[in-house]
């Protein structure tokens, strides 16, 4: 989160993302802009469209699975990134 914010704000090294597991929850403390919300989630994209690097919304399905909820179905190409290859479901 930091990362994709450093590419718009120069203090979001201080800010307080973080996310954190609490018995089988995940929560994720989000930036308070709705604006920063949206960027943070989606991701950085470069000029031509392509993920220059992935928001938050491509690593929630593993840390969920990791947590022992449901394996939940994405777009794989969002994904395949954060899962490691042991994590993964083979084809059906």
């Amino acid at each position: 989160m930091r990362q994709i914010s450093l590419q718009f704000v120069p203090t979001a090294i201080l800010s307080r993302q973080i996310a954190v597991i609490r018995h089988q929850s995940l929560i994720i403390n989000l930036p308070g802009q709705p604006k920063s919300i949206a960027q943070t989630l989606e991701g950085l994209k470069d000029e031509s469209g392509g993920v220059k690097v992935a928001g938050l919304f491509a690593s929630v399905p593993y840390c969920i699975d990791l947590i022992g909820g449901p394996y939940l179905e994405t777009v794989e190409s969002v994904c395949k990134a954060f899962r490691p290859k042991t994590a993964q479901r083979p084809p059906r």
